[in-house]
């Protein structure tokens, strides 16, 4: 066979393959490590049916919730590399890579970032037993009184928890840290004046709306569209104080480069959707959209980030 027919014939089967490597061609998986309702899972079937309408194929959402979001992790780290099976990871993702001692995977390495999708500012919502009007209010009458506040979370190692001890060095204040078993049962305690205050990603504002509990700060590093009339921990004079959640679509780790590029691109589409925007929304999700590469460095930045409120806290696993 000469040179030019086995050219011709590597072109043809190169371009066979190359067909034949179309994406999607089956229905595409979603972990969620969550139960389902919830930011997370709302966003992932919107964004989902929204994929699903583009890939004309079905885009199903798995609710693998345990371990503070190990277990549905875990499963992804460990699934094929092919594009298939992606996790809606949040915070904890940066979190449990120092609060964990032995997760079963790398959060870095085991996984292929595709596309930082939202983020949320924590509020910082207070008791109205509390005699204070605004965050320096709050933290004189903590200086005053220490030992005599605490603030809620969902349990240890939370976004909640760790912005509670960031706000707790950052102020130099001494309060207790109260763990409940869920973010429902610590609104319930802070309208019962159980708890002083506590960070919350947006449950709280019908509480606040409605005069039972008083909003202060957000987290974030501007202020957030679902409550722009409070200022930022900064404003509030905290300067470079920063702790919002986030969400972002992850792959396992040696996903071809074309896919993870290509449900970048699909997802940030589904993104700018003013239907989808407006849905999440109401989930006080605020969507973004990033390259892969750019959601690597935010990844990497939040896992230096939140390990050294982690260590510096001296957070365990409950």
């Amino acid at each position: 066979m000469t040179r030019f027919r086995l050219l011709c014939l590597a072109a043809l089967l190169w371009s066979g393959a190359a067909f034949g490597q179309a994406f999607p061609v089956r229905p595409v998986r979603i972990v969620v490590p969550f139960p389902p309702a919830g930011a997370v899972d709302i966003l992932a079937r919107v964004v989902g049916q929204k994929l699903g309408d583009k890939w004309k194929q079905g885009v199903v959402v798995e609710n693998r919730p345990g371990g503070g979001t190990v277990l549905g992790t875990d499963i992804v780290a460990k699934s094929a590399a092919d594009g298939y099976t992606l996790l809606l990871a949040v915070t904890a993702h940066a979190v449990n890579a120092t609060l964990v001692d032995k997760l079963p995977f790398d959060p870095v390495k085991d996984f292929a970032t595709i596309t930082l999708a939202a983020t949320a500012p924590n509020i910082l919502v207070v008791s109205p037993s509390v005699p204070a009007n605004n965050v320096a209010e709050l933290i004189a009458y903590a200086k005053a009184n220490p030992g005599k506040l605490n603030f809620g979370s969902p349990g240890s190692g939370t976004a909640m928890h760790l912005s509670g001890e960031m706000f707790k060095t950052a102020a130099g204040i001494s309060v207790v840290h109260v763990p409940y078993k869920g973010t429902q049962p610590v609104i319930t305690a802070l309208l019962a004046g159980e708890v002083s205050y506590t960070f919350d990603a947006g449950v709280s504002l019908a509480h606040v709306k409605a005069g039972k509990l008083r909003a202060f700060a957000v987290t974030s590093a501007k202020r957030a569209a679902i409550a722009p009339e409070l200022p930022t921990m900064a404003e509030a004079g905290l300067p470079g104080f920063e702790a919002q959640s986030w969400y972002g679509f992850l792959a396992p780790a040696g996903t071809p480069v074309a896919v993870v590029e290509l449900l970048s691109r699909d997802i940030n589409e589904t993104l700018r959707d003013p239907e989808v925007r407006a849905r999440i929304a109401t989930a006080a999700l605020e969507p973004v959209g990033t390259t892969p590469a750019e959601f690597e460095q935010y990844l990497k930045a939040d896992i230096i980030k939140w390990g050294r409120v982690v260590k510096a806290s001296g957070a365990k696993v409950d």
